[in-house]
C-alpha cells in the first residue's frame, strides 16, 4: 500500500502543478476586445437628447448654469467637433446620443452606533448613453464622476474637466478624435 501511495503522489503532485502553471497562462492572456456596435461607427447623423439636470438645492445649486448646462456644453462641443450633422429630432439620426448630470448625495455610514464622517458628501456625475433610435436599444454606456470640491470655482472646474472628458470618450468610441474641443 505504501508503494501505491507513493505512485499516486508521484502522478497526482506533477498534475496539480501542471494545473496551476495552465491557469496562470490562461490568466495572463487578455480578453479580445469585443466590437464597438456598427450604428456607432457607420453614424452620420446624430440627435442629442437632454436627459436633465438633478442638484440638491435649486435656490443655491452647487454648480453654475441651471439644469441645462451640461446639455448645452456637450452639445456645444459635439457640434465644434464636427464629426456628426447633429439633427433636431431622433427620426431623423443615426443615433441617439442622451447626457444627464445629477449630483446625488452620499449616504453618510454609520459604525458601531456612531456616524462616521464622510468628507465629501455628493457624487456629481455625468451620464452619456448612445442609443439606436429605430430600437430604443442601448448601444453603449459611459458614467465620468466630477471630483467634488468645497470651493464653487473648483466644482466648476471639474465640471468642465469630467464633461470634457465624456466628449473624449465619445470621440473614441466612434473612431475620430480629430479637432476635440473642450466644452
Amino acid at each position: 500500500m505504501t508503494s501505491h501511495f507513493k505512485a499516486v503522489r508521484l502522478c497526482v503532485v506533477p498534475a496539480i502543478l501542471l494545473l496551476q502553471l495552465l491557469a496562470f497562462a490562461v490568466e495572463k492572456k487578455p480578453a479580445p476586445a469585443a466590437p464597438i456596435p456598427a450604428q456607432i461607427t457607420a453614424a452620420k447623423r446624430v440627435f442629442i437628447a437632454n436627459a436633465g439636470g438633478d442638484q440638491p438645492f435649486y435656490e443655491d445649486p452647487l454648480f453654475s448654469g441651471g439644469p441645462d448646462r451640461a446639455y448645452n456644453q456637450f452639445y456645444a462641443a459635439m457640434e465644434a467637433w464636427g464629426r456628426y450633422e447633429l439633427v433636431g429630432a431622433p427620426h431623423d439620426a443615426d443615433l441617439v446620443i442622451e447626457i444627464l448630470f445629477s449630483v446625488p448625495r452620499i449616504e453618510q455610514k454609520v459604525f458601531r452606533g456612531q456616524p462616521l464622517v464622510v468628507p465629501i458628501p455628493y457624487d456629481p456625475q455625468f451620464r452619456v448613453a448612445i442609443r439606436d433610435p429605430k430600437t430604443n436599444a442601448t448601444l453603449w454606456v459611459f458614467t465620468e464622476h466630477a471630483e467634488w470640491a468645497e470651493l464653487q470655482r473648483n466644482r466648476e472646474k471639474n465640471f468642465d474637466q469630467a464633461l470634457a472628458k465624456m466628449v473624449s470618450n465619445v470621440q473614441g468610441l466612434s473612431g475620430s478624435t480629430t479637432s476635440a474641443s473642450k466644452p
